[in-house]
């Protein structure tokens, strides 16, 4: 891995793929708000359900924020598990409209609790953590919420939905979505991420590792492995920081837009391998075999 080429060919594509392309990603819906309680609530649901066919996601988020109105946080605070009819037949391929009133009702605790998600999150932070501690604390602080209105027993099924939204990198995910919401609430207002949350450096982001990211990232070098777990995410982050220590995953929304906009398939295409703008620093080399 020649690090001044890649870096090189990085920066250029960042360049590229820059604010102006906000709207093929789930991000977009989050930027529709001001308030950085919104900007947080709209965040942690539109990164929930980032998985899927792209023109679903739009969809299901269309009909969810369409609910919850102008002022989200203000509809989630004052939400009432009785009032679920209003996500009656909603589905985002597995998860199911329990799964979204539960989700609320998560976050609605999360308000109440910490003032903020990010207040929440940050009171489950403790000295000397790294960001993969951090997450998995936040997970199992968020799984033990009251979950009665939709088990009222108040057990959460080890089978239920919700548990999807909430993965933990103790077991090896790589959390996408979750290090996705990260990504978006810690960076700095670059025109894409938001920057909200001051109490974690950019430095410690971990990639949002999809199949995507994780397919672009072996054929530029930056990780041999073949499971996109949360291994390969921390050794193609530790790369990145190689590039910049400060900010590793200020890449990901660059590298992500060329599986999202399909200008890197799965089965190599020749005139887009030869137009690829980091062809150089990948291992197709432009060469469709």
């Amino acid at each position: 891995m020649k690090l001044p080429l890649l870096k090189k060919k990085l920066d250029g594509l960042q360049s590229t793929y820059n604010k102006e392309y906000l709207s093929s990603d789930p991000i977009w819906f989050v930027h529709r708000y001001r308030d950085p309680v919104d900007r947080e609530v709209v965040g942690l649901i539109c990164s929930s359900l980032a998985y899927g066919n792209v023109k679903m996601i739009q969809r299901n988020l269309e009909r969810l924020l369409a609910i919850l109105g102008t002022r989200p946080a203000r509809y989630v605070r004052g939400f009432s598990p009785i009032d679920r009819s209003s996500f009656s037949g909603f589905t985002h391929r597995f998860n199911t409209a329990d799964d979204i009133v539960l989700l609320l009702w998560y976050i609605q605790q999360m308000l109440e609790i910490g003032g903020s998600i990010g207040g929440f999150f940050n009171a489950g932070c403790r000295n000397g953590q790294d960001i993969r501690q951090s997450l998995s604390h936040f997970v199992e602080r968020v799984l033990t919420l009251d979950c009665s209105p939709v088990h009222p027993d108040g057990i959460l099924p080890d089978g239920a939905g919700v548990r999807f939204f909430f993965p933990s990198p103790a077991g090896g995910s790589a959390c996408k979505r979750l290090n996705l919401y990260l990504r978006w609430m810690v960076r700095r207002d670059d025109g894409i991420d938001f920057g909200l949350w001051q109490f974690i450096s950019p430095a410690n982001l971990i990639i949002p590792l999809d199949t995507h990211v994780a397919r672009i990232c072996r054929l530029i070098g930056l990780t041999r492995r073949t499971c996109a777990g949360w291994p390969m995410a921390a050794e193609i982050t530790e790369n990145l920081k190689r590039l910049d220590p400060h900010d590793p995953v200020k890449y990901d929304f660059a590298i992500s837009r060329l599986g999202i906009l399909a200008e890197c398939p799965k089965n190599p295409v020749a005139e887009k391998c030869f137009t690829c703008k980091i062809k150089s620093v990948c291992t197709n080399n432009g060469v469709v075999t």
